[in-house]
């Protein structure tokens, strides 16, 4: 059989692409609702293939062009969300920026009208039925499929932090799962999924993919979803770990903070600066404490493995960056992680909401109001 070779296309430049997933919601009910047939049919023609049906019909994804800043991604999310807010609107709906929804069932979803959706329900079942989840996915350009590589092993160490930092997705199916982030287990569940395992190069990344389709375990390379990934056909380095925060300027935040993370460790391969092994068992330990406890978390440290808080790595890293950030014009943006590290994740706050008024609907109601970017129109 004739093995696919997969060109890289690389970026000369740490480039920034931002997907955002967004959950569509009865503006009465609060529950969610199959909406986006509806929607897309209502957008501009030249929103169209920008912002994208999903998996389910409850879901959105919004994606960005090619950007060079931060400024410039979060001027291109503005004005697509708040197209999609105002065609919404007109038809009832309210987006929800959560990585889950507190209490509609998964069971009650409707798959969208695509046969590789299709595809996917009937090879993973119950597995795909439930990625009713919404995340943060940041791209950022590198120069060789390589580096592409390298970067997924060297941020091994840094995937739970933000995970941590992130974590919206406290509830499901109507219950408090005790976790900051249940959308990250929900995805784990997936075969192709969680973190990436040991590659050293790109011809051993190609070989796995090639192997995986070869022996039917994935029918395409689009069925890897890693927390980090290579994207061949962007030239990227995909950061895929993060639950949806619960506001735009979080969000962008975290942009941020990836974009000058890829940047500092494309540097310091460029360097030949060494590796310090940080065994996986560690990696996973890490993770699953950041998605139980977020900002709460304490994480394993490398090269030390000296046991520090979340919140004391997020302020040590900005202040690490920060050289990173004046290269890339993104200062104010990385200052705002400080502000997420200081305060309780958007998992308390849903968690909070909860407690304060014993309702699930007011807490999506609350959560729809703080996030939304243009005003509701007067009654």
């Amino acid at each position: 059989m004739t093995r696919d070779s997969i060109q890289f296309n690389a970026n000369d430049r740490s480039t920034l692409g931002v997907e955002v997933e967004l959950a569509l919601v009865d503006a009465e009910t609060m529950a969610l609702c199959s909406a986006m047939p509806r929607i897309q049919e209502r957008l501009p023609q030249d929103m169209q293939g920008k912002i994208k049906p999903e998996l389910m019909q409850c879901y959105v994804e919004v994606n960005t062009e090619i950007c060079h800043t931060v400024a410039e991604a979060e001027q291109d999310l503005r004005h697509k969300i708040g197209v999609l807010e105002s065609v919404a609107g007109g038809l009832g709906v309210r987006l929800l920026w959560s990585g889950t929804h507190p209490f509609s069932n998964w069971r009650d979803q409707k798959v969208s009208d695509n046969e590789r959706y299709h595809g996917l329900l009937n090879l993973l079942q119950d597995t795909a039925r439930q990625l009713v989840t919404f995340g943060l996915h940041v791209h950022v350009g590198v120069d060789s499929g390589d580096k592409s590589v390298m970067m997924c092993d060297r941020m091994l160490n840094d995937l739970p932090m933000l995970l941590a930092l992130s974590c919206n997705s406290p509830f499901w199916e109507g219950r408090n799962t005790g976790l900051g982030s249940w959308r990250s287990k929900i995805m784990n569940s997936l075969p192709t999924a969680g973190l990436p395992p040991l590659m050293r190069n790109w011809s051993e990344y190609v070989w796995l993919i090639n192997h995986l389709i070869e022996t039917g375990y994935i029918d395409s390379i689009r069925e890897i979803w890693w927390d980090v990934r290579p994207h061949y056909g962007f030239g990227t380095v995909e950061v895929r770990i993060c639950d949806i925060p619960g506001t735009l300027d979080d969000t962008m935040a975290l942009v941020a903070l990836t974009q000058c993370l890829v940047k500092y460790l494309s540097n310091e391969i460029d360097r030949g600066t060494y590796q310090q092994d940080f065994h996986p068992m560690l990696a996973r330990q890490n993770k699953w404490r950041a998605a139980r406890y977020g900002l709460d978390a304490k994480l394993v440290e490398s090269p030390k493995y000296a046991v520090q808080s979340v919140r004391t790595l997020a302020q040590n890293m900005v202040s690490e960056l920060m050289r990173i950030a004046e290269e890339l014009d993104c200062v104010e943006y990385l200052e705002r992680v400080r502000d997420i590290a200081a305060r309780p994740t958007w998992a308390d706050q849903q968690i909070a909401h909860l407690q304060e008024s014993g309702d699930p609907v007011d807490v999506v109601r609350r959560m729809t109001q703080r996030s939304r970017l243009t005003p509701l129109p007067s009654v």
